[in-house]
């Protein structure tokens, strides 16, 4: 890490998660500068508002937003925290230019086996791999609401204990900044079974929901019983794969669990899954990071996924669809 007074923070997509980690590590006393795209000149301008059942009402903070990093100082930054859309080879080569010889990278995004291609990138860094649990919602640019949940789960990649290397001293720093601002944060020596637990949810309503185009409970409400047990079938199957890994504490209590939380929420308008926000903005999903890269483990561990295997081919035909329409919309 660098030794300045101050720390620089560097945040690559600068949506929901990543506004309100701007806010709380600002909040916390760093210096943040925000790579923005469709909210650019309204952060720039404004910053960004934050309407927070956990912080409070009209939050408010000022980073500095770019539109690449080639607008930088070219000074290093402590961390660079990535909070876009988990797309294959999207991101590396855009903060490149960010990533000094002390920079620790820090992954705030879904699914499993993302870590690999930033570890070829930037070998010499530490990498944080974390889990977010924080619903959010930019309902305007630069304007988000953010719910009544807010934890961040990390640990080094590869796993390594929190008290040992670079890695441990880079996730004891970040600890303490997001502690600082008031955040939640849990270190882990080995944060892969807590991608596992998340990916229980994701792997089950991200495509199920943006196949439908309706929220986890307007699914339930759709199909009665057996879209509960289409859901429940789909949780399942990535226990099985889990479990084929070592991660034995991914097993059907948690799954139940996590199938609950939305049977419990009947009555409501549910929740909306990031990726049906995705398809209502027409932007690109988040296929391999949450679909892709179960089944290849899957595959590799001989395990059965029929329902993962559907959701996987219909939601690679819908992000390529939605891909025809943008091209399209940029050509007319």
């Amino acid at each position: 890490m660098t030794t300045t007074t101050t720390p620089r923070i560097l945040i690559f997509g600068t949506g929901s998660i990543g506004s309100i980690y701007a806010w709380l590590l600002a909040r916390a006393g760093c210096d943040v500068t925000c790579i923005c795209r469709s909210n650019y000149s309204h952060v720039r301008d404004n910053g960004i508002t934050i309407h927070s059942q956990v912080f409070g009402p009209d939050l408010h903070c000022r980073p500095r937003a770019v539109q690449d990093d080639n607008e930088n100082d070219r000074q290093p930054y402590d961390f660079v925290l990535v909070a876009a859309k988990a797309i294959p080879g999207a991101t590396p080569p855009l903060i490149a230019s960010a990533v000094g010889p002390s920079t620790a990278l820090v992954l705030l995004q879904n699914g499993i086996a993302i870590e690999d291609e930033y570890a070829a990138a930037f070998p010499s860094n530490p990498l944080l791999s974390g889990v977010v649990y924080l619903p959010a919602t930019q309902i305007s640019p630069g304007v988000i609401n953010m719910g009544n949940t807010e934890r961040l789960e990390v640990g080094a990649y590869p796993a390594a204990p929190v008290t040992e290397g670079r890695s441990g001293a880079a996730l004891r720093e970040l600890m303490e900044l997001v502690q600082r601002g008031s955040g939640t944060i849990v270190l882990f020596d080995d944060v892969q079974p807590r991608r596992w637990a998340k990916l229980l949810v994701n792997a089950a309503w991200n495509p199920t929901c943006a196949l439908a185009r309706l929220r986890d409970v307007e699914f339930l409400a759709s199909g009665g019983d057996e879209a509960r047990d289409f859901v429940w079938g789909t949780m399942v199957e990535v226990v099985g794969v889990a479990r084929a890994c070592g991660y034995d504490e991914i097993n059907e209590d948690e799954a139940k669990r996590q199938l609950e939380r939305a049977t419990a929420r009947v009555g409501t308008k549910g929740v909306e899954p990031s990726m049906l926000a995705d398809v209502w903005a027409g932007r690109a999903l988040e296929v391999e990071a949450i679909m892709g890269n179960c089944l290849r483990v899957a595959r590799e561990k001989g395990v059965k996924t029929p329902n993962l295997v559907a959701l996987y081919v219909l939601a690679k035909g819908l992000d390529d669809s939605l891909r025809h329409a943008r091209q399209q919309n940029s050509a007319k």
